[in-house]
C-alpha cells in the first residue's frame, strides 16, 4: 500500500480479527515493506503499533514478515492465535482505545490544532482515535486534478472494479472544485457505469469517497450496498478494460490513437489510452501505468540499462516509480551509474532539465562520448549477460521465475528476468479479471 497516495485504515477500524489498530498497523507494515509509507511510523516508532503488538503478541519484524505472506483475512486468524485472550478481553481493549482521550499536553495541542485546521467548530471530537482520523482525512481528502491525473483506470483497488478508484479521485476534485479537464458521474461514461453496478447515485458515492480517502475503507463502503457476486465483477471488468478491442469502437480508438500518438502500437484499448493522455497532459513518466523501457534498449548512448535507468529516474522525480527501484537500490543502475561517471543526485537533478535522451547524452559529454565502442560492447555485454554465480543466486533467479511463470525454464541471466517481469506484471495489471 503506498502510504503517499492514502493515508492507512483508520485506527478504530476493527474488521481484522476485531481489533482496533491491526487494520492500520497492516497497512502501515505494508507500506514499511514497499518503502511506500510516507509520513506515517510503522512499529517500535508508533505508540499504537507497541500496544497492537503487545496485544497480539508479536514483534515488529515477526509482523512485517507475516504482512508479506497473508491477506488480512489470514493475518485476524494469525493475530487471534496468538494473543489468546477471551472475548471479554479484546472487547476491553477495544473499548479502551476507543475512549481514550489525550493524556497530555502535547496530545491534547494536537487534537485542538487538527480541529481548528480541518473541522472548526466541532465540538464531538474528543479522543486520540478521532484526532488521528481528523488528520489523516485533512491530509488526504483534497485531490488537486489542475495538478496532477488521478489514477489509472486499470487500478482495481477500490471494490476491485476496474475505474472506481479512478472515479473516487475524481469525485474528492469535484468536491474541492478541482476537477480539470476530467468528468465525473453522469458526464463521464465509465463512471456512470460503475455507478449503476454497485447501486449508488453519484452524489453519494462523491460524498463517500470524500469521507474515507481510504481504499479499503471506501470498498467497506461500497460492499454495505452492492451484493453482486464475485462472476459479476469478473465480467464487469472485462467488458469495461476491454472497450476499444472489438468492433466500432476499435475503429474509434484507432482514429484516436492516430491523432496523439500513432507510434504507440501498445495503446489497444481506451484504458490505455487515458494513461497516455494522463502522463501527456501532466509530463509524466508514470511507471505505475507501464513499465521502463528494456535493459535491452541501446538507444540511449549505445550503453545497455541506460534508456531504462533514464525512465526511472523520470518516474522518482514525479513521484510515479511504481514497483520499480533505482539508482542505488538498483543492481543495474549501480554499474550503469560507474560507466557513465555519475551519482543518482546528479543524475536525478539533470534530468529534470535534460527533457529527451539526446539531451541526456550530450549533458554526459565525454563521460560517455569518450568510451570507445570496445568500452561499450564489452560493458553491455557484461550486464547483459550476467547472471547467478552461486548456489543462493540460483534460487532466486529460479524462486523468481516460478512465481512470474514456472514455463520460462530457459531464463538464465537477470537482465532476461526483468523482461518476463515487466511483461508479465502488466499484463496481470491490465487483464481486467
Amino acid at each position: 500500500m503506498d502510504l503517499t497516495k492514502q493515508p492507512p485504515r483508520r485506527p478504530s477500524n476493527a474488521n481484522v480479527g476485531g481489533i482496533t489498530g491491526l487494520a492500520r498497523m497492516i497497512d502501515k507494515a505494508r507500506g514499511h515493506n514497499n518503502e511506500t509509507i510516507g509520513e506515517f511510523k510503522y512499529g517500535t516508532v508508533s505508540g499504537l503499533d507497541v500496544e497492537v503488538l503487545e496485544f497480539i503478541n508479536m514483534g515488529v519484524d515477526e509482523f512485517a514478515e507475516a504482512v508479506e505472506e497473508m491477506d488480512d483475512k489470514a493475518l485476524g486468524a494469525l493475530a487471534l492465535q496468538k494473543t489468546n485472550k477471551s472475548q471479554e478481553e479484546l472487547d476491553a481493549y477495544n473499548k479502551e482505545h476507543l475512549g481514550r482521550e489525550p493524556q497530555d499536553d502535547l496530545h491534547e495541542q494536537l487534537l485542538l490544532d487538527r480541529i481548528a485546521k480541518f473541522a472548526p467548530g466541532r465540538t464531538d471530537i474528543t479522543t486520540v482515535f478521532a484526532s488521528i482520523e481528523l488528520d489523516d482525512w485533512g491530509a488526504f481528502r483534497d485531490l488537486d486534478l489542475t495538478a496532477q491525473p488521478p489514477r489509472s483506470p486499470h487500478v482495481r483497488s477500490v471494490f476491485g472494479l476496474v475505474g472506481a478508484t479512478r472515479m473516487a479521485d475524481k469525485a474528492r476534485a469535484v468536491t474541492i472544485g478541482k476537477l480539470g479537464d476530467y468528468r465525473y458521474g453522469s458526464d463521464s461514461s465509465q463512471d456512470l457505469a460503475i455507478l449503476d453496478f454497485i447501486g449508488v447515485d453519484q452524489e453519494a458515492f462523491r460524498e463517500a469517497a470524500y469521507a474515507n480517502p481510504n481504499d479499503v475503507e471506501l470498498s467497506e463502503w461500497i460492499a454495505e450496498r452492492c451484493d453482486k457476486p464475485a462472476a459479476a465483477t469478473s465480467r464487469f471488468n472485462v467488458e469495461r478494460a476491454s472497450v476499444g478491442r472489438y468492433g466500432e469502437m476499435a475503429e474509434r480508438l484507432a482514429v484516436r490513437r492516430a491523432e496523439v500518438a500513432p507510434e504507440r502500437g501498445d495503446i489497444e484499448t481506451f484504458f490505455d489510452l487515458q494513461d497516455l493522455d494522463d502522463e501527456q497532459s501532466f509530463g509524466l513518466m508514470d511507471l505505475s501505468r507501464h513499465a521502463p523501457r528494456s535493459a535491452f534498449d541501446l538507444s540511449a548512448g549505445g550503453v545497455a540499462c541506460l534508456a531504462r535507468m533514464i525512465d526511472k529516474f523520470r518516474a522518482l522525480n514525479c513521484n510515479c516509480m511504481g514497483e520499480y527501484w533505482c539508482g542505488e537500490d538498483s543492481g543495474f543502475d549501480r554499474p550503469v551509474l560507474e560507466f557513465i561517471g555519475t551519482n543518482q543526485e546528479e543524475f536525478a537533478a539533470a534530468l529534470k532539465d535534460q527533457a529527451t535522451d539526446e539531451a541526456v547524452v550530450a549533458w554526459l559529454g565525454d563521460r560517455l562520448s569518450g568510451k570507445s565502442e570496445q568500452d561499450k560492447a564489452e560493458f553491455n555485454d557484461g550486464i547483459l549477460s550476467y547472471g547467478p554465480g552461486n548456489d543462493r543466486a540460483w534460487a532466486f533467479l529460479r524462486g523468481a521465475i516460478s512465481r512470474i511463470d514456472p514455463s520460462r525454464t530457459d531464463i538464465e541471466t537477470f537482465a532476461a528476468l526483468t523482461v518476463l517481469d515487466d511483461k508479465v506484471f502488466f499484463a496481470r495489471f491490465k487483464v481486467g479479471v
